[in-house]
Formats: C-alpha cells, sequence, structure tokens
C-alpha cells in the first residue's frame, strides 16, 4: 500500500507519523461509535445524526412507560442491528491482536462486532445489548431468545423494512399502545438491557479491566471516539501520563485533541486497515 495514494497528502503525513510512533510497541485500541459506521450503525454526534434523547437509568427503572417505550423501540431496530456485520476496521484491529501487535481493545460500543470480527480480548465498557439480565433475581437470558418471545407476545407488531435505527440498536416508535413488556420467566422480575444507560455508573471491575490494558501497552490508538464521555477522556489521560504515544483516528474534533501525539482525520476502516497492513513490517 502507498499512503500517497490511498489517502490526501495530510492524511498520508498524519499516518506515517502515527507508523513511525507505534511501530515496534504493543497498542491498547480504544473505539466508539465512528468504528461501527461503516457496518451501517450511525454514530452518536456524527456530522449528519440525529438529535437523540437518550433513555437515562432513571427513567428505566421508575416508569413503566419508559420502559414500554424503550421495549418497543429497541425490539423494532434489533433485527437491523444484530445483522450489521463486522467491517474493515474491526477485521484490522483483531488482525493486529493476532499478530502480536495490539493487546485488545476497550470499547463504548455495545454491538459486538468487535468479538463477531474475531477480537479475543475486548473490554466492553457500556455493556451489550447481546444480553438481557433480570434487576430482581440476576437471571441472563440471550437478546434473541428475548426478541422471539417479545413477538410471541406482541404478533400484531409489524418491523418496518426501512427503519432509522439508533446508535443502540433502537428506533423512535410511533406508537407503545398494548404493547407487552417482557419479564423474566423465572420470578417475574423486571428485565433490563446489559447495557450502561445516560446516568449510569460503569461498572468498576469493568474499568479496571480496561485500564489494566492500557497500563499493559506501549501506546493508545483511540478510533471513532469524539471522547465526549468522561471513560474514555479517563483512559487517555492514563496513557497520558505514562507519557506513551496517543493516536487519535476521528472524523472531527474530540476532547483529546490537544492532548494526541498524532491526530488523523479520517474514517477509521481505511486508517486502521493501513495500521494494519504497515505495522507488522514497520516492527
Amino acid at each position: 500500500m502507498t499512503l500517497a495514494t490511498e489517502f490526501d497528502a495530510p492524511t498520508a503525513q498524519s499516518l506515517e507519523r502515527a507508523i513511525e510512533q507505534l511501530a515496534g510497541r504493543r497498542i491498547a485500541v480504544l473505539t466508539g461509535a465512528g468504528v461501527s459506521t461503516d457496518s451501517g450503525i450511525p454514530d452518536y454526534r456524527g456530522k449528519g445524526a440525529p438529535v437523540r434523547t437518550p433513555m437515562t437509568a432513571q427513567a428505566f427503572l421508575s416508569s413503566e412507560e419508559a420502559r414500554r417505550r424503550y421495549w418497543v423501540g429497541s425490539h423494532l431496530g434489533w433485527k437491523a442491528f444484530a445483522a450489521a456485520e463486522p467491517n474493515a476496521g474491526h477485521r484490522a484491529l483483531a488482525q493486529l491482536e493476532t499478530d502480536g501487535i495490539a493487546t485488545g481493545v476497550v470499547t463504548q460500543n455495545v454491538d459486538g462486532l468487535h468479538v463477531r470480527a474475531g477480537s479475543r480480548r475486548v473490554v466492553e465498557l457500556h455493556g451489550t445489548m447481546r444480553r438481557v439480565f433480570c434487576t430482581h433475581c440476576g437471571q441472563v437470558f440471550d437478546r434473541r431468545d428475548l426478541a422471539a418471545r417479545v413477538e410471541a407476545d406482541n404478533a400484531w407488531i409489524a418491523i418496518p423494512e426501512n427503519i432509522a435505527l439508533g446508535p443502540d440498536g433502537d428506533v423512535l416508535p410511533e406508537s407503545t399502545a398494548g404493547f407487552r413488556i417482557p419479564e423474566c420467566t423465572v420470578c417475574g422480575g423486571m428485565l433490563k438491557p446489559d447495557v450502561v444507560f445516560f446516568g449510569e455508573f460503569i461498572p468498576a471491575e469493568k474499568f479496571r479491566e480496561a485500564e489494566q490494558l492500557v497500563r499493559t501497552s506501549d501506546a493508545l490508538v483511540v478510533a471513532g471516539s469524539s471522547l465526549v464521555v468522561n471513560s474514555g477522556i479517563r483512559l487517555v489521560e492514563r496513557a497520558r501520563r505514562r507519557r506513551i504515544p496517543v493516536i487519535i483516528v476521528n472524523r472531527g474534533d474530540t476532547r483529546a485533541d490537544a492532548r494526541a501525539s498524532v491526530k488523523i482525520d479520517a474514517g477509521t476502516s481505511d486508517v486502521l486497515s493501513a495500521l494494519a497492513h504497515a505495522l507488522p513490517r514497520a516492527r
């Protein structure tokens, strides 16, 4: 691959500098929603992203109507969300791990695409849409099984072919009237997706796992995140304090651009693929 022909001049120069700084180092990777846009899952804050009101933990836990709205929208979006396939960026990160270059991936995404792409060490900071659990007895359910049950209990729901899918796999429903909220089949308790809602704290053990990955690496690559969420900026700060290179790949500004060793304003799929191609030769 010739960078000068694959990228415009400023991007190629930034990428060359990133390759120089990453060569011979073990790399931790932090990813955000921008890594999954090429898989058809929209970004939260990217250009053209719709304005959305996130579900809060307080609303979900305290309001039956909020839960009804969530489960209708989440079910309508589930099939499209679950059908998304890993893109070249996901596969490049899996290859970097296979090559012994990447130590693992810390992701803010809940789509599970890093796991499906073949990455083995994945810290899902905000949880995963693959699982649902009971807030009363702790029983865990596979989301696919729950989707089948929701359809059986709400046979009148028609899933449209063209839907405005949200970053967390939900849509804005036109109506929630008559929808039967799924309950735990063990105890009848409240079910919640195994994700961190807005206003919830990331489990302490998850963040410690992410910190450990950064602590045992020689560089940090941030891909597809504007770093608005505090968990991401905290990991960047951990890397900065250790004085290891921080490479940021993101279209548009991030909260940590001033702290980056190199900022690459470009698409993550192309840049991560270029890194996976170039770094084994640079080691």
